[in-house]
């Protein structure tokens, strides 16, 4: 088992799911100022994926045994990510969120992304 994995006991020790968690409650409370009639389209759909990325996280942190499984949840997260960073494409062109905020997390989003990806091209480095 590679050294770092050894400290990583639950999906919350993976780095990368605590970013994923901290720029989903970003986006959660910016989306709270976005219009009430954007609640059942935008507003709802970038918390859903954003959301996402972490709960397939834990589901992949689970099937880290299947190899196979593991990077097909992992695959679903790295959709999810880009999924929201199309939700905030959005969000700027409708001017909900400004261009600081926008660059900020969108730039954390690629971090997310390739370090799933770096898991995808990896899985035996997580496997248990």
């Amino acid at each position: 088992m590679d050294k770092r994995m050894a400290k990583i006991s639950t999906h919350k020790d993976l780095r990368v799911y605590q970013l994923a968690f901290e720029l989903s409650m970003k986006i959660y409370k910016v989306s709270k100022s976005f219009p009430v009639e954007e609640k059942y389209s935008l507003t709802d759909q970038v918390r859903r994926s954003s959301r996402s990325v972490c709960a397939n996280l834990a589901e992949a942190f689970r099937k880290r045994r299947y190899p196979k499984n593991f990077v097909s949840k992992l695959s679903d997260c790295e959709a999810e990510a880009a999924e929201t960073q199309v939700w905030l494409d959005f969000a700027l062109e409708c001017e909900y969120i400004d261009n600081e905020f926008y660059n900020e997390i969108y730039k954390q989003y690629d971090m997310v992304l390739g370090m799933l990806v770096n898991m995808i091209v990896e899985p035996e480095k997580w496997s248990i």
